[in-house]
């Protein structure tokens, strides 16, 4: 199947007579001769042309879409071709950083462009290489939070699948997590201060929040701290172009999902975390750091940096190491953002609270009914079961939104056109004379 042929015989003969057997066989002398024995049971070979015809078929069964109108964390937005013309190139795709990681100049300096962009995006301090998700990303920044306090305290709405993994997360690392329920699909900021005590090392909230919300993450920071605990804001990158920006609220860590910057939905992966702090947690922050420097003929180059030794021999000691072919997700973001540029990222954050309010209003005079009635972002949640409304949709190669507690949770990005739109409102109405 394969379409590399990466040994020639030479070279296994070569290889076999270093090691000093005779044939493939000698390297299992050691293994139990009845184990090869047992009959597996498998069909016979194919060709490479027969698996990929077969493979093109289970394919086939899938079900796509032409609009996709379905977030929750995972989101459609406009990739533009150069992206994947660029990033796909082989120097790209295959780069990965040896031990000696300067002689990799090319992917430092990638890196290091990433971090200066996520820097700018979030108006931090500082950034790591990357995570390998954004739920990964919220589980580290607890545990750099949490050095000599072992609880903490996750408010209102945020994605259950964070909870799920910060949850796991801490749970091998002793601390607990305890929440606060929103109040009409916000934080209660009125009940935060009093649930804050003495063991509490951070907070963490999500704007704009899973459901959609604009959380007013400037005074959750004051809070916090007044209450000397950190606080760490889970953010959307393209909300964050309209937003007032993690160092805009004073926050101490901000970490988001690096998904919506050019890469597809892929099932959900793989995606990139993104990472940034402020100076003080530098060293409590886990992954690479790449840094600028001069070489000694005083040109421009990359180095790692503040990187413990323990991430490669002491490994019990180590913060979290992400492997370097992560990278090439992080460098997609990159090529995203400098392609779009400023102007550019701002108009599609634009377009995505247009379409979204749009929608909203156009259900509203349909007869839908929102569930929370505060602002929102590119998200929201229309009351009632949304399974006859979304049968139809599908029909119209639309995929429609996802169930959320007592409504459906619809997504709208700039992907979105008008004649879409109104077809979900059409829909809405055909579903309920139904």
């Amino acid at each position: 199947m394969s379409k590399y042929t990466p040994h020639t015989e030479q070279d296994v003969k070569t290889m076999l007579n270093t090691v000093g057997v005779s044939s493939l066989d000698g390297l299992y002398k050691d293994v139990p001769r009845e184990i090869f024995q047992k009959e597996l049971k498998l069909p016979k070979g194919k060709s490479q042309y027969a698996v990929e015809k077969q493979m093109r078929v289970l394919a086939g069964k899938n079900k796509t879409y032409g609009s996709v109108l379905r977030g929750g964390g995972i989101y459609d937005h406009i990739i533009p071709a150069a992206v994947n013309a660029l990033t796909g190139r082989a120097e790209f795709v295959t780069a990965y950083t040896p031990y000696q990681a300067e002689i990799s100049q090319g992917v430092l300096q990638g890196i290091f462009e990433y971090q200066s962009l996520m820097c700018a995006l979030t108006q931090m301090d500082i950034s790591n290489a990357s995570m390998y998700d954004g739920a990964q990303a919220a589980a580290e920044a607890i545990v750099m939070c949490c050095e000599r306090k072992n609880k903490a305290l996750v408010l209102g709405q945020v994605n259950p699948q964070y909870m799920a993994v910060m949850r796991t997360y801490c749970n091998s690392h002793n601390i607990s997590i305890d929440s606060i329920s929103a109040k009409d699909g916000l934080v209660d900021i009125n009940t935060l201060a009093d649930s804050i005590d003495a063991d509490t090392a951070c907070v963490v909230a999500q704007c704009p929040n899973y459901f959609g919300l604009i959380e007013d993450m400037k005074a959750i920071a004051d809070i916090a701290h007044v209450k000397n605990v950190k606080f760490i804001y889970i953010f959307n990158p393209v909300a964050a172009a309209l937003l007032p920006t993690p160092g805009e609220c004073g926050v101490d860590v901000a970490v988001g999902e690096g998904q919506p910057l050019g890469l597809p939905m892929a099932y959900g992966g793989a995606t990139v975390g993104i990472l940034t702090c402020n100076k003080a947690l530098l060293r409590r922050m886990p992954g690479r750091v790449v840094g600028q420097t001069t070489d000694h003929n005083g040109r421009r180059v990359f180095v790692l940096t503040m990187q413990a030794r323990e991430q490669h021999i002491r490994r019990e000691k180590a913060l979290s190491s992400i492997c370097s072919n992560q990278a090439l997700n992080a460098l997609t973001t990159t090529v995203y953002l400098s392609l779009v540029g400023k102007v550019g990222f701002v108009e599609v954050a634009r377009q995505c609270v247009d379409k979204a309010h749009y929608l909203a209003n156009e259900l509203v005079k349909a007869g839908a009914k929102l569930k929370y009635k505060t602002e929102f972002f590119h998200e929201f949640v229309v009351e009632g079961d949304g399974e006859k409304w979304n049968k139809i949709l599908a029909e119209q190669d639309i995929l429609g939104g996802m169930p959320a507690p007592d409504g459906t949770l619809w997504c709208v990005t700039e992907k979105a056109d008008k004649e879409t739109l109104d077809k979900v409102v059409i829909a809405y109405k055909e579903a309920r004379s139904i």
